[in-house]
């Protein structure tokens, strides 16, 4: 009897370990981000990545970085949608990703790549939306802020869809500008 149980606690095991679970749909991950926004009064941050992307992690980073991270839990829900990993890593994509990523017009815009809506699902702003006159190309991602320009555009956006203030804002953009 005991083999019989350790067999089948083995071989469940095994199952588990050679069928990882596959990563939520681009929808599933949305719509509860939207769900978690209405309750709890915020906009919704999505950023579009991958695992071998370096401003990508330096974006991660950045906004964890102890000095802002609040500032950023306190304002948006923030989700992480993986597109064009590695051939290798295909299976850590999240599905429908890439197609919510084109919708958005972020087809070519290489990553990260990010989108801020509301509670609703409505877009605010994208990582290539910025007023004119701010000496960045029009309709190029600014990804990862870190130039003094790309920073600008970024605080002008956090400080359009959150509640942070200028002092806030500030320590957000002298850690950002320590990406460049």
């Amino acid at each position: 009897m005991k083999r019989i149980i350790l067999s089948v606690v083995l071989v469940t095991c095994f199952a588990f370990i050679g069928n990882p679970q596959s990563p939520a749909s681009a929808n599933d991950v949305v719509k509860e981000a939207y769900q978690q926004a209405a309750k709890e009064n915020k906009n919704v941050f999505v950023i579009f990545h991958a695992s071998w992307c370096g401003w990508c992690h330096k974006m991660d980073t950045s906004m964890n970085d102890p000095a802002c991270k609040a500032f950023f839990d306190n304002n948006y829900v923030i989700r992480h949608l993986v597109v064009d990993e590695s051939k290798d890593k295909l299976a850590l994509e999240n599905p429908g990703a890439k197609e919510l990523k084109i919708k958005y017009n972020g087809d070519g815009q290489g990553i990260p790549f990010w989108l801020v809506f509301d509670k609703d699902g409505k877009l605010l702003f994208d990582s290539k939306m910025r007023a004119a006159g701010e000496g960045l190309d029009k309709g190029a991602n600014i990804g990862c802020p870190a130039s003094e320009k790309e920073v600008a555009a970024f605080i002008d956006i956090l400080k359009r869809t959150s509640t942070l203030n200028a002092d806030q804002l500030e320590i957000i953009r002298k850690r950002f500008r320590k990406n460049e």
